[in-house]
């Protein structure tokens, strides 16, 4: 099995499969893919755009104000995934009568906080 071992508490191991290797049933809509995509094009430019401050030497309050537009597009970002992904992931998986989607998917919103 190609997954990676965790350490169970009782200190056995347990193959579990990596992050991310999840595949969609429905794939995104070419609109929601676009939309998405140019989303994280922004971001991207948004981190270049301070690593040219830092290497400018800009202002510190500059910088810090550019952090936060960057962290809040990303958050924006991340709320736009975990919409669809109630909308389309959660709701195929609850259909199928896989409850424990709903646990899975209350982890992923505290880890967005």
């Amino acid at each position: 099995m190609g997954g990676n071992n965790t350490i169970k508490k009782s200190g056995e191991t347990e193959a579990e499969p990596s992050c991310c290797c999840h595949q969609k049933t429905t794939p995104r809509g070419e609109e929601e893919l676009k939309l998405l995509k140019n989303r994280l094009n922004r971001i991207t430019g948004q981190l270049n755009g301070i690593g040219k401050m830092l290497d400018e030497n800009r202002y510190c309050g500059d910088i810090l104000v550019q952090v936060a537009a960057a962290q809040s597009a990303l958050q924006s970002f991340a709320y736009r995934v975990l919409q669809e992904h109630m909308e389309s992931c959660v709701r195929e998986e609850i259909a199928k009568g896989n409850l424990s989607v709903i646990e899975e998917t209350v982890e992923l919103v505290k880890k967005l906080k």
